[in-house]
Order: structure tokens, then sequence, then C-alpha cells
């Protein structure tokens, strides 16, 4: 069953695709947001061609572990992603995601938001392993 991971953003939502079986994970697409309000015409379609058994939210945490106020927005997402589609809401941390999906994204041509997304579901697939 597949996982969809997000990386919230005020201007922008990355979205990408896990699968747990595999342990891999994909970009799929970038959704327009407007002051922090979803364009759900973009995400709709994606969630009912995935199917998910489970969202997750990228959480951007301080260094030393406190929320920030995207933090609390990532949240608020999650909470309207959950009620949304009536699918399980996980978070994972997300810290350093940008840095790394910027050098990621010059390699593969591919939107930065989404590879951020692509992080966080890898980030959440090593936490389910461990476990």
């Amino acid at each position: 069953m597949a996982i969809l991971a997000f990386d919230y953003g005020r201007s922008w939502i990355g979205i990408a695709v896990a699968e747990p079986r595999h342990g891999t994970a994909n970009p799929v697409a970038t959704a327009r947001a407007k002051g922090g309000k979803p364009n759900w015409a973009t995400i709709d379609p994606i969630v009912a061609q995935w199917n998910p058994a489970t969202l997750v939210v990228g959480l951007p945490l301080n260094m030393d572990d406190t929320e920030s106020e995207l933090s609390v927005e990532s949240r608020h997402f999650g909470t309207a992603l959950g009620k949304r589609y009536g699918v399980q809401v996980q978070f994972a941390d997300e810290r350093l995601s940008t840095f790394e999906a910027t050098n990621r994204s010059r390699v593969k041509k591919t939107s930065n938001h989404a590879m951020a997304a692509t992080i966080i579901a890898e980030t959440w697939l090593s936490t389910q392993q461990e476990s």
C-alpha cells in the first residue's frame, strides 16, 4: 500500500509517494498554496490515484527539537489532510531536508519541493524499519 508524503509550505507543497514494501520513495508533484492554503484541486486527484494507507507530513523542527511557527502550520495541514481524506496522518522530522533536496534536485532535474517530500518519505520509511 502506498504512502504519500508532503512537504508543506506557505507557497508550495511538495508531494512524493513511498512504497514501504520496496523501501523506495519518488517525487510526484508540487501543488500551489496561497498564504498556506493548499490548492486541493491539485492534491485531490493525486490522493485518489494512489489511494494511500498513510499520509506523512514533514514537521520542520528547530535544531533544538522545539517546534517553529511553520511546525504548527504543518500540523494544521496534516489535520486538514486527515479530515479531508479519512486517512491516518503521521509526521516526520524534516530538518535539513530542504538543503538536501536542493542538492538532489540539481542532479535529478526535479522540483525542490517534491524532492523534499521524497526525503520526508525516506525519513519516515527508515523510522518504520527501525521500529
